[in-house]
């Protein structure tokens, strides 16, 4: 369905700047020499340094962090902890599997979307001790703080299924969008594909963007839609959940879809083994008492891994039973050491794990932590808000926007749980632009007050 609503609004966005805006567990600084330049990479330069803010994590949480507080607090009293030489922007992976943007759109020098004004520690956190404040780095530097912001996000566990990662090398019909190793080969399994079982899965585990695997699902569909095999294509969505996606509004639109483009959902289906010479996946049935299995013949597989937290993070004390940092879900500072804040996927906050969520996030976390330097009490509350844009096919989107409690927190005055256009080039044109330019840079904290406006400043 298409939208008549003015792209030039959705476009405007991008280059607004709407949405800007000593604790008991403090720990006494070590006083560190004066750096010689913005970005620390050795060692030598790195051993028993000390800081007023400590992020660990250089995904977007760490970055929007590190862009709101180290202009605030001053050269040399920010430093990122982060290994990885190049940024991503993964919520266009979906698009370069489907042959929509390119690999090369989606990344950035990390050095690029780190503030000057902070220390970039090149390296990644090997161990945290929060009753010390420090945080060994793997090469076993130690890093002292008085306030740690943790953003790890999560980790690609593909070696949980019985044949991966080694599957992916020997038959190209395997493939997965989560992975900057193999989101590249998408399309190109897309395009070869003549007929038969395609299958899609989602894990038995968290995740980052729920919607993201049947995002290329609807996405294939219309491609092969398009070149005329559609009828030959036999597609599976395996999920191990027991609902298409988690709220209701969107759930009911996607499942209208799948009756519509006679897509087949299996629910309760973790995928637990891959068998490429025999091109057979095996599925664990989730709701069965006697852990019956059940195997598929596949001509295309896109696989959506198991994710968790890194295991610094996991082995630390910081952490709940599931190995998530352990935070009050609406101040997102940690619910024992008082001077440790959280943001992003590797939290307890219990809403989807997605760059919306971040957004949603950042102001809120840093006026908390504002707050507790000034010697107060954190007040600022986070409210659930996160978002999905589904792209249902080439041109067509449903914008899932909700909050804590599992229900729609739209921001225009429209229906958005049917497919538009309008949304499409949202999600295509606008948001990528809205994250490299606003929310890395410090500036974008979710469209609450975009919302108030859109709805002339009636609701939530």
């Amino acid at each position: 369905m298409a939208c008549s609503t003015n792209l030039s609004l959705l476009k405007s966005l991008a280059n607004s700047t709407w949405g800007v805006s000593r604790t008991l567990g403090r720990c006494s600084r070590v006083t560190a020499r004066p750096l010689a330049c913005s970005f620390s990479t050795s060692r030598r330069d790195n051993a028993a340094k000390s800081y007023q803010l400590v992020i660990v994590g250089g995904g977007t949480g760490g970055c929007s962090m590190a862009a709101k507080m180290a202009p605030k607090l001053g050269r040399g009293k920010v430093a990122v902890i982060e290994p990885a030489d190049v940024h991503y922007y993964q919520p266009m992976f979906t698009l370069v599997g489907a042959g929509i943007k390119t690999f090369e759109q989606t990344q950035q020098p990390m050095g690029s979307v780190l503030p000057k004004t902070c220390d970039w520690i090149k390296d990644s956190a090997a161990s945290f001790d929060p009753k010390a404040c420090t945080v060994t780095t793997a090469s076993g530097d130690e890093i002292k703080y008085e306030y740690l912001i943790v953003a790890v996000g999560f980790q690609l566990n593909y070696h949980d299924i019985k044949g991966l990662p080694e599957a992916f090398e020997q038959d190209p019909m395997l493939v997965s969008n989560y992975s900057p190793k193999y989101v590249s080969r998408t399309i190109k399994a897309l395009d070869a594909f003549k007929g038969g079982n395609a299958i899609f899965t989602f894990p038995n585990s968290p995740i980052k963007c729920a919607g993201a695997p049947q995002k290329i699902m609807w996405l294939a569909e219309d491609n092969w839609r398009k070149r005329g095999i559609r009828d030959k294509a036999n597609i599976i969505f395996n999920t191990s959940l027991g609902v298409i996606f988690g709220v209701k509004k969107y759930a009911n639109s996607l499942l209208e879809l799948a009756s519509a483009r006679n897509v087949k959902v299996n629910y309760k289906h973790s995928l637990i083994e891959v068998c490429p010479d025999k091109k057979e996946a095996v599925f664990a049935k989730l709701d069965s008492e006697k852990g019956e299995t059940e195997t598929f013949k596949y001509d295309f597989m896109h696989i959506s891994p198991p994710m968790s937290t890194p295991p610094a993070l996991k082995n630390s004390s910081m952490v709940n039973e599931g190995g998530f940092l352990n935070v009050d879900k609406n101040t997102l500072q940690h619910v024992e050491y008082p001077n440790v804040f959280g943001i992003g996927d590797c939290t307890t906050v219990p809403t989807a794990k997605t760059a919306a969520a971040v957004a949603g996030q950042c102001g809120v976390l840093k006026r908390n932590l504002q707050s507790v330097m000034q010697g107060k009490k954190p007040v600022s509350q986070y409210d659930g808000y996160t978002s999905c844009p589904l792209i249902t096919g080439y041109g067509r989107c449903i914008l899932a926007e909700f909050d804590f409690d599992l229900q729609p927190y739209e921001t225009f005055p429209f229906n958005q749980g049917v497919e538009r256009r309008s949304m499409y080039h949202l999600k295509k044109d606008v948001m990528p632009q809205m994250y490299w330019k606003m929310l890395l840079r410090g500036y974008w904290e979710g469209p609450g007050f975009t919302r108030k406006i859109m709805h002339l400043g009636m609701g939530r």
